[in-house]
């Protein structure tokens, strides 16, 4: 495992379209059918990361609430299963369910999508207002595993709070950590190293 930060995208850039499977259905879905009215959150994740076990309770029970308010989350796993077949699409859809992740999970096969929203670690968050344009990139909160500090998702609730009242970016964004995105020799960055 590389702990590995965000490349933290430029805010405004409008959110790169896609078309995935989702893992849940079955069915290929596609960023305008899963857009939220008021924002949407996209998390790159993937079912083994202790960075995104540490938090997906916390994940799931907020999307919960997020949804209430108009703020779609989805999901997305671009690890390649060459390396951890743990986090292939019948894995992803067996801890959807079990978890009852109430958000579509969605599998990037080409890891397409990962490159191009520079997404480089697990968890790595990305939340676009109602045009899709980005308004914060970053951490979730301050609690890591092993560190002690309560998992509240306080970073992200601000930036939902400030998107849906002022419009304005927090000033101050703080790159997420995790493990780094499990690229195919083929996808990996420039520069990237395992």
């Amino acid at each position: 495992m590389a702990l590995t930060e965000s490349n933290m995208l430029p805010l405004g850039t409008v959110a790169p379209d896609f078309d995935l499977l989702n893992v849940i259905t079955g069915e290929s879905e596609s960023l305008n059918q899963l857009k939220g009215e008021k924002g949407t959150l996209i998390v790159f994740m993937c079912n083994h990361c202790p960075y995104v076990v540490h938090l997906l309770d916390s994940i799931i029970s907020n999307s919960k609430k997020w949804k209430q308010q108009g703020i779609a989350t989805i999901g997305i796993s671009s690890n390649s299963i060459l390396t951890h077949p743990q986090d292939g699409p019948e894995e992803m859809a067996s801890l959807a369910v079990e978890k009852s992740f109430g958000f579509p999970y969605l599998f990037d096969a080409s890891q397409s999508v990962a490159r191009a929203y520079d997404a480089a670690c697990t968890p790595d968050f990305y939340l676009f207002d109602a045009a899709l344009k980005l308004h914060y990139r970053g951490r979730y909160d301050g609690s890591r595993p092993g560190n002690d500090v309560a998992i509240n998702g306080a970073d992200l609730q601000e930036a939902i709070d400030t998107m849906m009242v002022t419009k304005t970016p927090l000033a101050k964004q703080w790159p997420s950590m995790g493990c780094n995105i499990k690229w195919e020799a083929s996808n990996a960055p420039e520069g990237f190293h395992s």
